[in-house]
């Protein structure tokens, strides 16, 4: 049973990644195109 919570755990995980990578990228972009004072 310990396998369900690696096959429902890894891709929650992997995605959290994916998220976060993409969201840093739109906040880092937007900071250059409109610096704070």
């Amino acid at each position: 049973m310990w396998y369900f919570a690696w096959l429902l755990g890894l891709p929650v995980a992997a995605l959290f990644a994916v998220l976060n990578a993409m969201w840093y990228e739109m906040t880092e972009e937007d900071l250059k195109r409109h610096p704070r004072k």
